[in-house]
């Protein structure tokens, strides 16, 4: 396995504000990798660079080996990203916007194939019928998950993907998440305040606070090297520590 994403020295300044501070990660091919870490840790600033959504400062972050702002179009044809506040068009329904997405990213002889995993990925059924203005915060999130799946990228990047859940729909998207890096042919980076949740879907996480990555490690390695029960107690001994 190769090496999906490099992040080297990254730092992010807005104005006056410091959001990274040289912050560098690897994340392997074909694994769950989780960025956990307060609000304001630089979480989301540092999925945006990944994602090409924003240029850092300085540093550079490669995808699959392409540098993520000299080839940002590259790059976007390789992931899926499914942002913490992204939103579906509501007039539309389920069904119509998977088809309008779609269109946007598979070759039209693909369409219907594309439609379909993405009905599969979501599970709403009969309720993809219905305008997405009527659903609730877990069912957009499903038919998002399903937009930024579905046409099987190599990069899912997904931040905080069952933020405000009940347990139902967070259940599904985990399900499905695992499923598909099953699969084969999929890495995923995701950030996450559920510390439970990252436990069950990564096989490495990098702990962040204050724009830099203060541990990494997989999850049983980082409770054994703290003597720790869960996440929560390795994070708050690493930053007590540091």
């Amino acid at each position: 396995m190769g090496i999906a994403v490099e992040a080297s020295g990254l730092v992010k300044n807005y104005g006056g504000v410091q959001a990274l501070r040289g912050c560098s990660f690897k994340v392997e091919e074909g694994e769950v990798f989780g960025l956990i870490g307060p609000n304001g840790a630089g979480k989301t600033t540092t999925l945006r660079i990944v994602g090409t959504l924003i240029k850092p400062t300085m540093g550079w972050v490669k995808v699959f080996g392409v540098d993520t702002v000299e080839g940002a179009s590259e790059v976007r044809r390789m992931i899926g990203y499914l942002p913490e506040d992204a939103g579906a068009y509501p007039n539309l329904s389920g069904m119509e916007y998977l088809r309008f997405m779609a269109g946007f990213y598979a070759r039209r002889s693909d369409i219907e194939a594309v439609v379909n995993e993405g009905i599969q990925i979501s599970g709403l059924g009969e309720r993809l019928g219905e305008r997405i203005k009527g659903y609730s915060k877990g069912m957009t999130r499903r038919l998002l998950l399903a937009r930024a799946l579905m046409v099987r990228p190599r990069l899912a990047i997904l931040d905080d993907p069952t933020a405000g859940l009940d347990i139902v729909h967070a259940h599904h998207i985990r399900v499905k998440i695992k499923e598909y890096v099953k699969r084969g042919g999929l890495t995923v980076l995701l950030s996450s305040h559920n510390m439970l949740e990252v436990e069950y879907l990564c096989d490495r996480v990098a702990l962040i606070d204050r724009g830099i990555i203060i541990e990494e490690g997989g999850p049983e390695e980082l409770k054994d090297r703290y003597g720790a029960e869960n996440l929560e107690q390795v994070f708050l001994e690493a930053t007590r520590i540091g």
